[in-house]
């Protein structure tokens, strides 16, 4: 299966967390912001990207903790100068204002540096938690 009948087999699929994020985001609701999900991007598909700042914002499970796999696809789609924004599927259901506020923060500071540098440098967030999983934001009640 190519890359965007995969992306369009996911659109339909979307678990609970992704449709939740997904209300939020969708037609501008969000800064006006205009937000794709299951995007092809290079050799991956990403759950929502915002191409004006470059910034992905992922919603895993459980199956993504500690996986390799993630690293090396933030290391090419970093390389590529996006920033990857990862939340686990708990916290966008029981936190969604603090899941929100975070993608906000990632999309302002993005504007300010292509706004400054005139280039992107592409980045994963760090965790602001405990989680096994070092690529995952995490989002403290």
């Amino acid at each position: 299966m190519d890359k965007r009948a995969f992306a369009k087999a996911l659109r339909s699929d979307m678990t609970d967390a992704e449709r939740r994020l997904w209300f939020h985001l969708r037609a501008h609701r969000f800064l006006g912001a205009k937000f794709r999900r299951q995007q092809p991007i290079g050799p991956y598909v990403v759950d929502f990207v915002h191409f004006a700042s470059r910034v992905i914002v992922e919603a895993d499970g459980g199956g993504h903790a500690g996986s390799t796999r993630d690293g090396a696809r933030d290391a090419w789609l970093g390389g590529k100068g996006f920033t990857v924004m990862r939340f686990w599927n708990d916290d966008i259901l029981l936190r969604t204002d603090e899941v929100l506020a975070e993608i906000v923060l990632a999309i302002e500071r993005e504007d300010v540096r292509a706004d400054h540098a005139g280039r992107r440098v592409g980045t994963t967030t760090s965790p602001h938690g405990a989680h096994p999983s070092a690529a995952h934001t995490s989002v403290e009640s």
